[in-house]
């Protein structure tokens, strides 16, 4: 009888050794949560909304377009790999990181909140407004306006191979 229950023990315990172990990430390299956060997948205008609201995540990974018909408001302050990190990531990767698709987010005005956003990869249909601090454009279309509240946040911003096919100025909400 000892024998059965020392078999079964070392039985449970290899099977929940291996039991993690398939070989597989759960999340693409570049979207490893930290200990605050983590990613969410946005597929439809409710599950976008609630991502880039301030109680959301730190990054929105696009599966398709989206459309949304009011404004869309990227707010909260969020974190990445122990630093101050937002993220629309408007495209796919395979296993080797290679982009094989890019999506389409479509919303009359994008006013960004969050500080040091991304809008990465893909485009965006709209106009943007941004009122933080380090706004980044890589490699992505924004196929409108794109206006800062400041000069300020204008310079802290960056256009990464990035492109705004309207203008770039300054111009406050109001």
């Amino acid at each position: 009888m000892r024998n059965k229950i020392m078999l079964l023990l070392v039985t449970v315990m290899v099977t929940f050794l291996f039991a993690g172990c398939n070989g597989k990430e759960a999340e693409p390299k570049d979207t490893e949560p930290d200990a605050m956060t983590s990613a969410s997948v946005a597929t439809d205008e409710a599950s976008l909304k609630r991502v880039a609201g301030k109680d959301g995540e730190w990054i929105a990974i696009f599966k398709n377009d989206i459309t949304v018909e009011s404004d869309l408001i990227v707010e909260g302050e969020f974190t990445n790999k122990e630093k101050v990190d937002r993220k629309f990531a408007l495209y796919a990767q395979d296993e080797d990181r290679n982009t094989v698709a890019t999506y389409t987010l479509t919303a009359p005005k994008l006013i960004v909140r969050s500080e040091n956003f991304r809008l990465q990869g893909g485009n965006f249909v709209g106009d943007v407004y941004v009122e933080a601090k380090g706004f980044i454009l890589r490699d992505a279309e924004i196929q409108g306006n794109l206006y800062f509240a400041s000069e300020e946040l204008k310079d802290a911003s960056q256009l990464e191979e990035g492109v705004v096919t309207g203008d770039t100025e300054i111009k406050s909400m109001q």
